[in-house]
């Protein structure tokens, strides 16, 4: 039970929260509360229930949400674009993606590695023409662990809501708003 309790003050902490919150939440004292994370106690069992129950719960209310990490500045391009243009475009705004928009409505993807490719194999010259599928959409509301597995098997994602393209969410985005980090290469790397 030691191991256990020692991990209410890293819960809290991650949590940014304080002992009087955790204790006005869990329903206990901040003065016991103190007095675990000291190890200076051994509490009932009912009491770590509810500090536990009450960390959890709070964590679930203040997981991050895909509003909260999304980069509203949807930098795209169209499928009849020229794939010079989309070049100059990826060059200016420092980015390594972006999305393929029609109609108000994502279509497709274009990376830096499907240009190269299309530029080694002489594939076309339109975005159209070498454009990947579309990246998953997820609304708003959608929660960090859930960005975070999508982002393991697609470059990004967008979000949209109530039909309308409001932003974007790459790898990089998620690490600098979950986990305090800077971008690894410019500040604009999003797309």
């Amino acid at each position: 039970m030691i191991n256990e309790l020692s991990q209410i003050k890293v819960m809290r902490k991650k949590l940014s929260m304080t002992q009087t919150q955790l204790a006005k939440i869990a329903g206990v004292s901040q003065s016991l509360i103190a007095k675990i994370e000291a190890e200076h106690i051994d509490p009932t069992y009912s009491n770590v229930q509810k500090i536990f129950t009450a960390l959890n719960d709070f964590g679930k209310k203040h997981e991050l949400k895909a509003s909260e990490i999304m980069n509203v500045k949807v930098i795209s391009a169209e499928p009849n674009d020229d794939i010079e243009d989309v070049i100059k475009k990826i060059r200016k705004f420092g980015i390594s993606q972006m999305p393929v928009i029609s109609d108000h409505k994502s279509v497709g993807l274009v990376t830096e590695a499907i240009i190269l490719d299309a530029i080694l194999n002489k594939k076309g010259k339109k975005v159209s023409d070498i454009m990947a599928d579309s990246p998953p959409i997820v609304p708003k509301n959608t929660s960090a662990n859930a960005i975070i597995g999508l982002l393991q098997f697609a470059p990004m994602i967008l979000v949209s809501e109530n039909g309308k393209l409001e932003g974007v969410i790459t790898k990089a985005d998620a690490i600098e708003k979950m986990y305090g980090g800077k971008s690894y290469s410019n500040q604009n790397n999003h797309l």
